[in-house]
């Protein structure tokens, strides 16, 4: 089976009285180490699709299946611990903790979610650190980093427990085009490196062009 089955999806939200079709019934495959972006105008249905493969959230019909877990099935606790133990994730506000120092945010979701050792949490984050290029940047705080910094330390941050997928939502929406350029491809190269999947949302055409795999949604409908 692919790393990431949906089958026949929707997806509709109640606003007020209002039902909204977020997806109708979507269709698509993704391969283990792709490269893959979700495209389309606000609104098309991006972020939904990202969260129902992040197990953020649940199909109004039809089945996702992601690294062998049929989502639709786990309940609350088994959800989050199926996302901490296979899944990274990268925000465009970049969510990192002002209070931490590049390293330790790094190390946050080993020292949350993992029962390890410090030494091997030292040696996990390292290992990013230098796969991204922020080494001299570990003991700085977030407000001492550049957009495309941060950036870069939650790419380590997504990756340091070595999920077999990291979901990035607009992950260049606050940088600016060379920034934004050099995150996707460091992106690219982590893939290259690790085998691990990437699958990305934007609206940027000049982001979509780094993207292997491209899906296009308009109005929650897959078109291509």
């Amino acid at each position: 089976m692919a790393l990431v089955q949906i089958e026949n999806v929707s997806k509709t939200y109640q606003m007020g009285e209002v039902p909204v079709k977020a997806l109708q019934d979507v269709s698509l495959s993704i391969e283990e180490a792709s490269f893959v972006s979700f495209v389309g105008p606000s609104g098309s249905g991006k972020t939904t699709i990202l969260n129902l493969i992040g197990c953020l959230d649940k199909p109004t019909a039809g089945d996702v299946f992601v690294a062998g877990e049929h989502i639709n099935l786990l309940n609350r606790k088994q959800s989050a611990a199926f996302r901490g133990s296979a899944l990274g994730f990268i925000f465009q506000s970049f969510n990192l903790l002002p209070v931490l120092t590049a390293y330790e945010n790094i190390e946050y979701p080993l020292v949350m979610i993992k029962n390890i050792s410090q030494s091997i949490r030292s040696k996990a984050v390292h290992k990013v650190l230098k796969a991204v290029g922020i080494m001299e940047q570990k003991d700085k705080f977030p407000d001492q980093l550049s957009g495309g910094q941060k950036q870069r330390v939650a790419v380590a941050r997504a990756l340091v427990t070595q999920p077999k997928l990291v979901l990035a939502d607009e992950p260049t929406a606050n940088l600016d085009k060379k920034s934004a350029v050099n995150v996707i491809q460091l992106m690219r190269a982590m893939r290259d490196e690790f085998g691990t999947t990437f699958i990305f949302s934007t609206h940027d055409p000049k982001i979509m062009k780094e993207a292997e795999v491209i899906f296009t949604l308009e109005d929650g409908m897959l078109v291509n």
